[in-house]
């Protein structure tokens, strides 16, 4: 299934907006775009919100008859305890998350010992807990800590751009988690060169016009015939106004939806 995650808000959310996007907000321009998935994916507010807000917002997107997938940093038994919970008032199936979280840092094995001590709960719930691949941890480690653990309800979110910056190439990273892949962030991304020819900048693009082998992806992990949701977001800097940074996040979003209907 297509999904849109807040990431493809992103600018749409933030207080550079003349009148900033609400959850509810991007819920209701989701469905407009005739999309039935949503990822509230390190979405700050969502931590703040007062049980009646959450209660709410989880009305509200099964009114609009979307799915909800839930994404957070880190794998404190604490915060995943909460997502959990979080996931189960939202009825969602999967929440994302990644190793490191703003106050922690956890060792390979730090980081094993929390996950066995969360995983029952999510096993007993039903619900997917999705590593992404990004470039503060190897490849290779996050998918050999999944092995070790070996929970159906643990596998990895996959987005192949994050491990650039980890000097991993995006097509090794995608044959290297594909079996466990439950989750996939799908955006574009390019090399620019700088001004005056000074190194290079390392960003977002239009789906389909930068470096992304997305062909490669479906074919190696096979997304549609396993269940796998595909969700929409986008690496876009800001474009001098906010007019201007907010007309390209919808043209990237609609860009990125018709890619992945036609492809």
């Amino acid at each position: 299934m297509i999904g849109l995650g807040t990431y493809a808000f992103f600018w749409q959310h933030s207080d550079r907006a003349p009148e900033p996007l609400s959850l509810v907000g991007a819920f209701e321009a989701t469905k407009e775009l005739g999309v039935d998935l949503f990822q509230i994916c390190d979405y700050a507010p969502l931590e703040s919100m007062s049980d009646a807000e959450l209660t709410d917002a989880a009305a509200a997107a099964r009114d609009l008859g979307l799915t909800i997938e839930l994404g957070t940093k880190g794998i404190e038994p604490a915060r995943l305890a909460r997502f959990l919970e979080l996931a189960e008032l939202f009825d969602s199936s999967l929440v994302r998350s990644m190793l490191f979280s703003p106050e922690n840092r956890p060792t390979l094995t730090q980081s094993e010992e929390w996950l066995r001590a969360a995983l029952p709960a999510y096993e007993a719930s039903g619900v997917d807990l999705a590593l992404e691949t990004y470039e503060q941890v190897a490849t290779d480690d996050l998918v050999g800590l999944i092995e070790r653990i070996s929970s159906d309800r643990l596998g990895v979110c996959l987005d192949p751009a994050n491990v650039v910056a980890r000097l991993e190439r995006p097509r090794d990273c995608v044959e290297a988690t594909a079996p466990h892949v439950k989750n996939i962030h799908v955006k574009d991304f390019a090399f620019a060169r700088q001004a005056g020819w000074v190194g290079f900048t390392y960003g977002g693009a239009p789906m389909g016009g930068g470096l992304h082998d997305y062909p490669h992806l479906l074919e190696t992990v096979r997304p549609r015939e396993r269940g796998i949701n595909e969700v929409v977001e986008h690496w876009l800097s800001w474009q001098a106004d906010p007019e201007t940074t907010i007309r390209t996040e919808r043209e990237w979003t609609r860009t990125t939806i018709e890619y992945l209907r036609s492809t």
